[in-house]
C-alpha cells in the first residue's frame, strides 16, 4: 500500500499599507490599502506566489475588496 502525503500552505503578507477613509462593513473598525503578497507552497518549496492590493479592515483583518 502506497501512501502520498503533501504539505501545501499558503501564507499572506501585508507588505505595506496606508489608512484610508471608511470603515468595515462587518465589525466596524477603520480601513486600509495594503499591498498584499501570497506564496503557496508544497512540502515548503514555493511553486506559485502572486501580488496584489486589497482593502483590509485594520481590527477584523477581513479583506472587504481586492483589486
Amino acid at each position: 500500500m502506497v501512501c502520498f502525503c503533501f504539505l501545501v500552505d499558503q501564507t499572506r503578507k501585508i507588505q505595506r499599507s496606508k489608512p484610508v477613509a471608511g470603515i468595515c462593513s462587518r465589525c466596524g473598525g477603520g480601513a486600509s490599502v495594503a499591498d498584499v503578497k501570497s506564496c503557496t507552497r508544497v512540502c515548503y518549496v514555493p511553486f506559485y506566489w502572486k501580488s496584489w492590493r486589497a482593502i483590509i479592515c485594520t481590527f477584523c483583518g477581513a479583506i472587504l475588496r481586492s483589486y
